[in-house]
């Protein structure tokens, strides 16, 4: 399973680190970012919800 943040879209609310900081956090640019290159088997949970909670729809987990 993958995470995708879409820099274009995201407005940096923090709110994917806030729920799952085993796969996103805030990035220099101000705006979230991937810190994984395969979500943990025991983030799957976590990172599918912090897809659901974005704001602007700005994650993508697969």
């Amino acid at each position: 399973m993958e995470a995708n943040v879409d820099k274009d879209t995201c407005i940096g609310c923090g709110l994917c680190p806030s729920i799952c900081p085993e796969v996103f956090d805030m990035q220099d640019d101000g705006k979230a970012g991937v810190i994984v290159d395969q979500v943990p088997g025991n983030a799957e949970d976590t990172a599918k919800e912090a897809e659901e909670s974005c704001p602007v729809n700005a994650i993508s987990v697969s």
